[in-house]
């Protein structure tokens, strides 16, 4: 059985006020303004219209905690990633201006450990979590804003065809169900005694250890699936035109919020053509390293 996010209809919520056709239209003006400016300038009042959005959606800590810490952990990674070996922002810049270089007392045949701290490093790594941080707070938001009964009729409303609709339903519903199925046959596999608590060995050796795991997972995937197929065949769907229940009509706020939208997408790629909002540094951070 597929099951969906945990959606429920939450009181004063900024998002589902909307028609979800127009809140997706939104979001993906919003993530293609975001994509078009490096300029923490630019991307400040994005990261700010994200955070205004998280708190006025009414969704509780407590039920996407798991997922936020996993986006921003994911974020901050791969921007101290970027910030330690300075790759990603050569591209944005040529020249760095030093703050401080740490340099270890060993080498490693001859090569000696160093750590270069800039001007440059330090407000890409910021202007990359603000840049991929906005974007992550929409996207997270969205399973549980979304009504899972209207997955279908949304896509086709957004002008997908009857079979594209219905398959971006399906997959919008197979990742919750997949890591339902996985507790569950991690809770089975413990109940039998399989400790997965004391993995060892190499990757492929826990890779292998796994199997019990990921085996059943896999086989019940597979045969869910197929049971959906034969449904659907029977049902004789893809013959003709499919009907839906639901009915979903835009009003005025929805105009404007997808007006808004086109606007802001139209603005920062105009922006991003005539030479506005790429890579700055602060002059502030300059001072500091005696540029």
């Amino acid at each position: 059985m597929l099951i969906p996010w945990r959606y429920r209809k939450r009181e004063n919520s900024f998002i589902q006020s909307f028609d979800p056709r127009a809140w997706l239209i939104f979001y993906i003006c919003f993530l293609f303004s975001a994509l078009a400016f490096w300029d923490m300038r630019f991307l400040l009042p994005f990261f700010a219209a994200a955070l205004f959005v998280l708190f006025t959606s009414g969704v509780k800590w407590h039920e996407i905690r798991r997922a936020f810490l996993f986006i921003v952990g994911f974020v901050f990674f791969f921007a101290m990633l970027t910030f330690l070996t300075g790759r990603g922002g050569v591209e944005h810049y040529t020249e760095e201006h030093l703050i401080h270089r740490f340099q270890a007392s060993f080498s490693i045949l001859g090569w000696v450990p160093t750590l270069d701290i800039t001007v440059e490093r330090v407000v890409y790594a910021l202007s990359q979590f603000l840049r991929v941080g906005s974007m992550a707070i929409m996207t997270i938001l969205i399973p549980y804003s979304l009504n899972p009964a209207l997955y279908g009729i949304t896509f086709k409303g957004l002008g997908l065809n009857d079979k594209f609709a219905y398959a971006m339903d399906l997959t919008m519903r197979f990742i919750p169900t997949f890591a339902r199925d996985f507790q569950l046959t991690v809770d089975a596999q413990r109940a039998r005694g399989y400790e997965l608590e004391k993995f060892s060995g190499g990757l492929i050796e826990q890779v292998r250890k796994m199997g019990p795991i990921f085996v059943p997972v896999v086989i019940h995937a597979i045969i869910g699936s197929e049971d959906i197929i034969d449904a659907m065949d029977l049902r004789a769907f893809g013959v003709g035109p499919r009907t839906w229940i639901d009915v979903l009509e835009r009003k005025q706020r929805d105009r404007i919020l997808i007006g808004f939208g086109v606007a802001l997408l139209v603005l920062s790629l105009a922006l991003g053509i005539f030479g506005y909002g790429g890579f700055w540094v602060p002059e502030t951070f300059l001072r500091l390293a005696g540029g």
